[in-house]
C-alpha cells in the first residue's frame, strides 16, 4: 500500500500509463459526473462514485488480483483499513469476473488511514482493504474515484527502487 499526496505520485510511478492515471486524477473535481471512465481499454479504467460511509462492522474487507486500485477522495473523507492478504482467511472465494475476494476481518487491522481530497492510496494484490469507513467528525457522504490498473502494467508504471 502506498499513501501520499497526488502531487507526489511521480515518486512511486512513472511512464505513459502513469501519466494517463495522473492526468485523470488531476482533472477531477466535485462536479465530475459519476460513472465509469475508460482511460486505456480494459487495462486502465476508473469509477467515480458517491456513497455514505459506514461503521467498521458494516463494511467488507476485500482484495483484488487482476487490478491495482488507486483510490482518491474527491469530496468528503473516507477511512480505509488495511491488512496483508497472507494473514487472512477467505470469507467469499475469488470472483474472477468481478476481480474481488472477500476476507474475514482480523481482530486488529495492521493499519487504518483517513483519506482526504488531494491524497491517493495505491492498493496492490497483497493489500486487503476495507474502504467506505466513516471518518470521525466528517459528514458521512463521500465522493471518490477508484482507478483500476491491470497488474500486467505494474513493471511499466512502478519505479524500481531508484
Amino acid at each position: 500500500m502506498i499513501v501520499d499526496k497526488i502531487e507526489n505520485g511521480n515518486m512511486y510511478f512513472t511512464g505513459d500509463d502513469w501519466k494517463i492515471v495522473a492526468d485523470f486524477l488531476d482533472s477531477l473535481h466535485k462536479d465530475t459526473p459519476e460513472g465509469e471512465y475508460h482511460l486505456k481499454g480494459k487495462e486502465i479504467f476508473a469509477r467515480v462514485m458517491s456513497y455514505n460511509t459506514r461503521q467498521i462492522n458494516e463494511a467488507r474487507l476485500e482484495g483484488h488480483r487482476t487490478y491495482i486500485d488507486i483510490q482518491a477522495v474527491i469530496d468528503g473523507a473516507e477511512g480505509i483499513a488495511w491488512h496483508h492478504t497472507a494473514d487472512l482467511e477467505t470469507h467469499e472465494t475469488y470472483d474472477t469476473e468481478k476481480d474481488v475476494e472477500f476476507f474475514h476481518p482480523p481482530a486488529h487491522f495492521s493499519a487504518r488511514i483517513d483519506v482526504l481530497p488531494g491524497y491517493f492510496v495505491a492498493l496492490f494484490p497483497h493489500d486487503a482493504h476495507m474502504p467506505q469507513l466513516q471518518v470521525t467528525g466528517m459528514p458521512p457522504l463521500v465522493k471518490k474515484v477508484v482507478v483500476k490498473v491491470d497488474v500486467s502494467l505494474y513493471s511499466d508504471i512502478c519505479l524500481k527502487g531508484q
